[in-house]
């Protein structure tokens, strides 16, 4: 969105009733003719603005949109969101994130999307990321840990994404290992990390995530593998995905800081409250074949699963799914 609309959005949000034209080209610094021009792209856009003569503008309504400038002037954090790029229509907010790091991008950059045409889940899946409806969100980090303990993040922004939810709605969701999100004992939310690393180090970690916000039964495919929900399914309310955003982020914002200062300990601790797994009997398969079954322990410090069979024996699982018996 133009800066100059962002601002006009601001005005319309922040002022009681009507705004008058004067008012606004004011602020903006332009000619009237100019904020009839950027009323008219707001309109198109799908703002809906009503005009009273020697009254001014007042906003009607707003398009279900993710509105970048409404996200940043809520978000109150210090790494997340330095820097966020909007995208009507992308192919992958991952893919677009993994170029803008590899080209420099700081810390904290994060890039929306309201539509993608090839959303990533977890083992090369499909995420079908329908326009208008729910969150499709990367995250750029660049921590200073090794390779192999970068699954770790995905942990953290599991538990974010959970945190957000219950402070927007009065859902209560569930982790399910290793990184989705399950309301009702559906798929909500699903969380997949990429990274770019050398033998000594990373370079960086991108955050993939995707909640289902506002999605209607019928826009969920028919060859889903598993049951899938959203938020407004659920809860029966429309969800203002522009505050969701900001609040995820300032979640996520808290608790990457706490990482980096404490570890994964405390992340891992929340983790393990709202797993649906810990301390239960699961069963682990792959491919669709049972492997093993058995209590879930609990996941050891690079993330895998931690399983003891009925004869004692400790596994380790490091893929596969896992489903509570």
């Amino acid at each position: 969105m133009h800066h100059k609309a962002a601002i006009i959005l601001h005005l319309f949000r922040s002022e009681d009733g009507y705004v008058s034209g004067e008012y606004i080209s004011k602020k903006l610094g332009v000619s009237r003719t100019a904020v009839w021009k950027h009323i008219t792209a707001l309109r198109t856009d799908g703002y809906c603005i009503e005009a009273v003569p020697s009254r001014g503008y007042r906003l009607v309504s707003s398009p279900d949109c993710i509105d970048p400038h409404e996200v940043t002037s809520q978000l109150n954090s210090t790494i997340i969101g330095t820097r966020l790029e909007f995208l009507k229509t992308t192919t992958s907010t991952n893919a677009d994130a993994f170029r803008l790091a590899e080209e420099g991008a700081v810390e904290g950059t994060v890039v929306l999307a309201d539509f993608q045409s090839g959303g990533k889940g977890r083992r090369g899946r499909i995420w079908a990321s329908p326009a208008g409806v729910n969150l499709y969100c990367s995250v750029v980090l660049r921590p200073d840990i090794m390779p192999h303990e970068a699954p770790q993040l995905t942990f953290l922004s599991t538990v974010a994404a959970a945190r957000a939810i219950e402070r927007t709605t009065r859902l209560t969701p569930e982790i399910k290992w290793p990184n989705d999100l399950l309301v009702s004992g559906k798929k909500v939310a699903g969380l997949l990390n990429e990274m770019s690393a050398e033998t000594d180090g990373i370079n960086f970690v991108i955050l993939g995530i995707g909640i289902n916000l506002n999605m209607t039964a019928d826009q969920f495919p028919d060859d889903l593998r598993y049951p899938a929900t959203s938020l407004f399914l659920e809860s029966g309310t429309q969800v203002d995905r522009s505050q969701f955003t900001s609040v995820m982020l300032h979640e996520l914002d808290l608790l990457y800081s706490d990482f980096l200062a404490h570890g994964f300990a405390p992340v891992r601790d929340e983790w393990l409250l709202r797993c649906n797994a810990s301390g239960r009997r699961v069963s682990v398969s792959d491919s669709g074949t049972e492997c093993t079954g058995g209590i879930c322990t609990g996941i050891d410090l690079d993330g895998a699963l931690l399983l003891k069979t009925d004869d004692n024996v400790l596994h380790r699982i490091t893929c596969g799914d896992v489903r509570v018996i």
